[in-house]
């Protein structure tokens, strides 16, 4: 069978239209790979425990302790570092006074000087406040290290005990802060 100079004109036509659409096809995958951009150097700040409970209040003391707000850092950290958004800063050498009275929640900002110390871009700081045995809110603030501008601040009510903290705060990160960049 012998194909005529036309027909083989239009095979050749019809398959550089279809091998041009489909770089165009995949074009917006590439570019979206060009345009990601490195991680954002943050620095996770110690997560505080802002207890307001009755019990509290009567004693004077927190009911909360050092492992579970521990654990909390740490799952903040985990879900940051994973989402590839974030790169982790070391704040574990950190010694000034906000950070050592787990008072960076009430210092309007000063967390930002302490992450561009260290070489961060931004400063997370968050706070589990606990209101009943049961219930607790978890809040978390993000601010730009050079300016102090805040950057993103999300907030939710969970209820459980101490053990589920750090669960409400994977919630809170993986749920309204990474998906709020988006």
């Amino acid at each position: 069978m012998h194909l005529g100079t036309k027909s083989t004109r239009s095979l050749s036509a019809v398959g550089s239209i279809g091998v041009l659409l489909l770089g165009v096809a995949y074009f917006p995958a590439f570019a979206a790979d060009a345009e990601r951009s490195p991680p954002i150097k943050i620095a996770v700040l110690d997560f505080e425990l802002d207890d307001v409970t009755p019990a509290s209040s009567l004693l004077g003391e927190t009911t909360g302790n050092a492992a579970v707000m521990a654990r909390v850092s740490s799952e903040a950290r985990r879900v940051l570092a994973q989402s590839g958004r974030y790169s982790l800063i070391d704040v574990s050498k950190v010694d000034v006074k906000p950070v050592t009275e787990r008072s960076l929640r009430d210092c309007d900002g000063c967390e930002t000087a302490i992450a561009l110390q260290l070489g961060a871009e931004q400063s997370l700081v968050g706070v589990v406040r606990r209101v009943t045995q049961t219930d607790y809110y978890v809040l978390v603030r993000i601010r730009d290290a050079r300016t102090g501008k805040i950057l993103d601040e999300q907030a939710a009510n969970f209820a459980g005990g101490a053990d589920g903290w750090a669960s409400g705060v994977r919630m809170l990160i993986k749920h309204q802060v990474l998906a709020s960049a988006n």
